[in-house]
């Protein structure tokens, strides 16, 4: 099994005018498309300085005409906050605008995102209409009745490339949460960011290869259609030319996306929350964030590679206050002189 590479993005305020922010993304990207990424994986959240990206679809359509073999998604869509209906033909749109390249991440949303605040009420919203959209893809008629949402025989005449439906992509900072999305066969992505330390995403990681095994070859998975999931980690990364000049460029960088990540918190009373998450050298020690020359990152990343089994490494590339041509010469660097060297097979222990 090989090291794939995707990018992972909260598209944050960068201290630039959004529009300008908008069209430096699309430039990475073009790069990335060209360099032999994987895929783009894009955030979304609402009222906050961590995205500046409320409709992920709308980004993603302008990443679709810019890019040939780049494979695209939201990670995740917030599930409770749309209409199924509309979003799965949204889903179906971007997957024929980007001939089969769309992936479709799920999420209840996090916290301040539940609907009225309740996080049991955004679970069965987000079962039933995961349920609506897989039945209107696959079909393209919805015949449900359930709490939340009603509908009887809709016809959706708009469906997907990719049959039945576009993988599924799961992100989580939960260990509770890693057997029922490795049972169900689901991409996985785990957030450093988020957890405690790196021990615990090689413990996830190891985990899911279990718990897939277990359930292998079981009825009703949602995505055994995928043969090969994807399961990996989403650090930050940044490469230069040296050690030094990449920690000068990314500590500023870093400090005014720790700003765009926990202000939300600090808006709702909550400053503590994740306030340990601010410091860049305490990032650096804990190993969410990888900055540093190719060789640096590289072998920092083949350690973590080898610990945890994981076949997916996502990069935050883009953060804060970065300029584009740094963000660019990153991911160049990065596919020139870290990509080859850890593509290759990886070990899974079950």
């Amino acid at each position: 099994m090989s090291v794939r590479f995707g990018l992972f993005d909260w598209l944050d305020e960068s201290g630039r005018g959004q529009g300008e922010t908008y069209r430096e993304r699309l430039r990475m990207l073009e790069l990335a498309d060209r360099v032999g990424f994987y895929s783009y994986h894009l955030a979304e959240h609402h009222a906050t300085e961590l995205s500046t990206v409320p409709s992920p679809n709308l980004f993603l359509s302008a990443v679709a005409q810019r890019t040939r073999r780049l494979r695209m998604g939201a990670l995740s869509y917030i599930l409770p906050l749309y209409s199924p209906v509309r979003l799965l033909e949204e889903v179906c749109m971007l997957d024929q605008l980007s001939d089969g390249r769309a992936e479709l991440g799920l999420s209840r949303g996090s916290f301040g995102e539940h609907i009225d605040a309740d996080p049991e009420k955004a679970r069965a919203m987000f079962n039933e209409g995961l349920q609506v959209m897989l039945m209107g893809m696959s079909t393209g008629e919805i015949d449900f009745h359930g709490e939340h949402y009603d509908f009887g025989k809709l016809i959706t005449r708009l469906r997907p490339v990719q049959k039945p439906y576009p993988p599924l992509w799961y992100p989580t900072s939960n260990a509770g949460s890693v057997p029922w999305i490795a049972s169900q066969g689901l991409n996985a992505v785990f957030s450093v960011h988020l957890a405690p330390d790196f021990d615990r995403v090689a413990d996830m990681v190891k985990t899911y290869w279990s718990e897939l095994g277990a359930h292998a070859g079981e009825p009703g998975r949602l995505n055994a259609h995928v043969t090969d999931p994807k399961v990996g980690f989403m650090v930050h990364i940044h490469v230069a030319e040296t050690d030094a000049k990449a920690r000068e460029q990314a500590r500023p960088a870093y400090e005014l996306f720790a700003h765009n990540f926990s202000y939300r918190y600090v808006r709702r009373g909550n400053p503590e929350r994740y306030a340990d998450r601010r410091n860049f050298d305490h990032e650096l020690a804990r190993r969410s964030i990888f900055v540093g020359s190719a060789a640096t990152v590289r072998d920092q990343l083949s350690e973590c590679l080898e610990q945890s089994g994981a076949n997916y490494v996502v990069g935050c590339f883009s953060f804060g206050s970065l300029s584009s041509e740094e963000t660019l010469e990153s991911v160049e660097l990065f596919a020139r002189e870290v990509m080859p060297a850890l593509a290759g097979p990886v070990a899974v222990s079950a």
